[in-house]
């Protein structure tokens, strides 16, 4: 399987360009899934306040790139939230935020790469897929991550190195590995799509070609969920054009520490460049990029 970024490994294993010691990753996991537990207990709180039955919502939605990309007041809430909470835990260190954007800042540095709510047009509709996604990168490169299902209550976090796992929410820990699915024509494929016309006509397109070389296609809403779906087993692939660091940089990890085929952009590409993100289950990741090279879905679909 081809890997756009050659930092990105099949397994997560190391990158000696970004030197990572095993107690500082475990560290890093832990505020990344305090962090997120944190915001997703706001949002969960917040949601029938703002959306209950019979309130006037009007003035707590806002659109950003298109009038079908929404941004909300939870949204805001919950990312500025995370960046005072990193004030406090890990003063000086960089944040890129869906919200309040930010920088990758230096190849040393560590940067907390924020995504309040993953999946908002799911919150706003009150469909149990949204999720809060915090991850810790270096050098461009996710260190640790942890990804909650707000509604469902789980918890997803990965460390570089260190595996990946699941909380319920009763505290049990449960280890994530992928599927053991060995051909394409059996894979359950999980996608999403953007916000601009032309780029939501291309990926339609695409869908028609690959959808009688699979299983089944699932479009849940939420990336970052996808990637952990990938992770606990409960897809075998997820692919994607167009998102921003922040839709990858937790679940990424999260998918790749329970052994699927991951292939990303650099760090800090924006959704514009229309950049293919892939998870799949070691399996049937090579026969999965041939089909798409031969589809045509390796290719990026520019925003219009």
């Amino acid at each position: 399987m081809r890997e756009s970024n050659p930092s990105v490994t099949a397994a997560g294993a190391p990158d000696p360009a970004v030197p990572a010691d095993p107690d500082e990753i475990a560290e890093l996991r832990r505020v990344a899934v305090h962090l997120a537990r944190t915001a997703a207990d706001h949002v969960r709180a917040r949601r029938p306040e703002v959306f209950g039955a019979g309130e006037d919502a009007e003035g707590a939605v806002q659109a950003k790139s298109s009038p079908t990309d929404p941004v909300t007041v939870v949204d805001t809430e919950a990312e500025q939230l995370i960046r005072r909470m990193l004030a406090d835990l890990r003063p000086g260190e960089q944040v890129l935020g869906e919200e309040g954007g930010g920088s990758l800042g230096g190849a040393g540095e560590i940067v907390w790469v924020v995504d309040p709510i993953d999946g908002t047009v799911n919150f706003m509709y009150g469909i149990p897929a949204y999720a809060v996604s915090v991850a810790a990168m270096r050098g461009g490169r996710s260190l640790a991550g942890a990804v909650v299902d707000v509604a469902a209550g789980l918890v997803y976090s990965a460390g570089l190195g260190g595996g990946a796992t699941r909380t319920e929410p009763d505290g049990t820990s449960i280890p994530l590995r992928c599927t053991e699915v060995g051909e394409v024509g059996m894979t359950l494929l999980a996608t999403g799509f953007g916000y601009g016309a032309a780029r939501r006509a291309r990926q339609g397109q695409l869908i028609g070609a690959l959808l009688p070389h699979v299983r089944d296609i699932r479009r849940i809403g939420s990336a970052a969920l996808d990637l952990c779906m990938v992770a606990a087993g409960r897809a075998d692939a997820h692919y994607e054009h167009g998102l921003n660091t922040w839709d990858w940089a937790a679940g990424a990890l999260i998918a790749a520490e329970a052994g699927a085929r991951v292939v990303l952009p650099p760090a800090g590409t924006v959704s514009k460049s229309g950049e293919l993100v892939v998870a799949a289950a070691p399996g049937i990741a090579a026969e999965l990029m041939e089909l798409f090279d031969r589809l045509g879905v390796s290719e990026a679909i520019l925003e219009d």
